[in-house]
């Protein structure tokens, strides 16, 4: 069992500072903050704590919608021209003030090789200040998704990373350590204290942030204390004996009796996530398996056998006790997801998939390597189980290898996988953003950069391309739908289901739950 050590700091604030009935929020779920470098990672929780730290130029309400934050205002000039207005009197945790040359430095850093954000950077195209307030992006060609793209990339010091000779980001996928990977240096509501990888994380509140002073900081929280804690039944009895205030990935067999708890309470809803497997289609021959000098998962024949092979009824009513959403689509949300896509594409089928790996020259199946995390996705290494199990009725034998969210993404990073489970999704829903980045092959500039499975279509490509730059909301509607229908019928990836999320936390807790499963402490009250 794990140790359960609670980091408590003794914080000292002014009466003026302080909101009135100052508290701490202890939260937890089974995985750990990763990088404090907000260019290095972009993973779920990794990104909820940078959130609480950094800021970008805009930010999002409960609703989802764009709203400003560091930028006050912005315009189009042009159809390739953004011209961003900076809100003023800002300061980074430092004291060091906000200003132009930290947008363009910012922006600049994480276009560069090792950002994992460059997918989104890249595209906004050049970064000039104007003067000290005032910043123009020329993206060198339209696009619909300028200000979706502007939303992920979170603004650093510049004078700081010079400083600490953190001018690049961490490269995570090789297991790099760097100042910035440690420490950090925001203008957000929270300031981070003390960073113990697997022990606990501690931010203290911003006295200075300005949103305060905007009337953002609605709740009472001015401590955070986050705890990875593996162990479903440590993590749970910590909740129930009072020792967290919150947790986000409650067992989902727990959750009826978590209801019943008057100390406690359930709130639930969906997530922009879909949940989905990856297969290796660029290699020659494929690795972790038997199968010499060939690479089966090139073969769309047994694509489909694998896809065909999954039971999908009996994981959303057994793995995930209804707490999902099956979907043949790619698309994170429904809401911008399109009817035809949304069922399976091919029907579960045990036989017909052993005749097409018959068919494809594999009667007696072959070796297959899966990688899956253990804590990140809901119920992630029970899936992956059923799955195995599921394969090994056609003839697939699994070797499942699951492990922590950390190795888990540098594997992937480093594309050491031969299958693996991958989920996709947060507050940005355009399905342009999962054909551009996830499904667009990689051309090491940013498009493609989460393809882990390296397949290449150029005929898909050029559909991507087409989209990412028609402003006709119609013709590209028209794009999106036919690049989406191509990746359903070359089954380039394996759609699961859509997660559905519910945390559980103290009844005195308020807490609101968005649909990209982010925790955002400043509306945070604990009674």
């Amino acid at each position: 069992m794990e140790r359960m050590r609670p980091a408590l700091l003794a914080l000292c604030f002014s009466l003026a500072a302080a909101p009135a009935h100052a508290a701490t929020l202890r939260w937890s779920s089974q995985g750990d903050y990763l990088s404090a470098d907000p260019h290095a990672q972009n993973e779920g929780l990794n990104n909820n704590m940078n959130d609480e730290i950094f800021e970008r130029l805009t930010t999002r309400n409960k609703e989802l919608a764009i709203k400003p934050a560091l930028a006050t205002s912005w315009e189009a000039k042009s159809p390739t021209v953004w011209r961003f207005n900076l809100r003023r009197g800002v300061t980074f945790h430092d004291g060091t003030p906000f200003t132009a040359d930290d947008v363009v430095y910012s922006i600049e850093r994480a276009q560069l090789p090792s950002s994992n954000f460059k997918a989104f950077a890249v595209p906004l195209g050049k970064a000039r200040k104007v003067d000290d307030y005032t910043v123009e992006l020329d993206t060198g060609s339209p696009s619909p998704l300028t200000l979706e793209n502007v939303n992920a990339v979170r603004i650093m010091s510049k004078v700081w990373c010079e400083k600490h000779g953190a001018q690049k980001p961490q490269d995570f996928k090789t297991g790099e350590e760097t100042y910035a990977s440690r420490t950090a240096n925001g203008t957000g509501p929270f300031m981070l204290v003390k960073r113990e990888p697997e022990i606990a994380t501690t931010l203290r509140r911003n006295p200075k942030w300005w949103g305060i002073a905007a009337g953002l900081f609605d709740g009472n929280v001015d401590e955070i204390v986050y705890r990875p804690i593996k162990s479903d039944a440590t993590r749970m009895a910590a909740l129930v004996s009072g020792e967290l205030d919150l947790v986000i990935d409650p067992p989902l067999q727990n959750v009826p009796s978590l209801k019943q708890d008057a100390k406690l309470h359930v709130i639930e809803g969906p997530e922009n996530r879909v949940v989905f497997m990856v297969m290796d289609q660029e290699r020659d021959t494929l690795k972790y398996s038997n199968v010499k000098g060939k690479n089966p998962l090139k073969d769309l024949r047994v694509r489909k056998a694998l896809y065909q092979a999954i039971d999908i009824d009996t994981i959303q009513r057994q793995v995930m006790r209804g707490q999902s959403k099956p979907t043949g689509s790619m698309v994170p949300s429904a809401a911008r997801s399109y009817p035809a896509l949304e069922p399976r594409l091919l029907p579960f089928d045990p036989v017909k998939a052993k005749a097409l790996l018959a068919e494809a020259g594999y009667p007696d199946g072959f070796e297959l390597g899966i990688v899956c995390p253990n804590n990140r996705y809901v119920n992630d290494e029970r899936i992956c189980t059923a799955l195995a199990s599921m394969f090994a009725r056609i003839g697939v034998k699994v070797k499942l290898d699951t492990m922590p969210r950390a190795q888990f993404f540098q594997r992937v990073d480093q594309f050491d996988v031969s299958m693996h489970m991958y989920g996709w999704g947060g507050a940005a829903i355009d399905p342009g953003f999962t054909l551009g980045l996830v499904i667009h092959s990689r051309d090491g500039k940013g498009k493609g950069d989460f393809n882990s499975g390296r397949f290449v279509d150029p005929a898909l490509d050029a559909l991507i391309d087409a989209s990412a730059v028609e402003m006709n909301e119609a013709k590209r509607e028209t794009m999106l739908l036919q690049a989406m229908q191509r990746v359903r019928e070359q089954v380039y990836t394996i759609p699961l289901h859509r997660q559905v999320i519910p945390w559980a936390a103290r009844a005195n807790v308020d807490v609101v739950h968005r649909a990209d499963n982010v925790v955002t402490v400043p509306w945070v009250r604990i009674r």
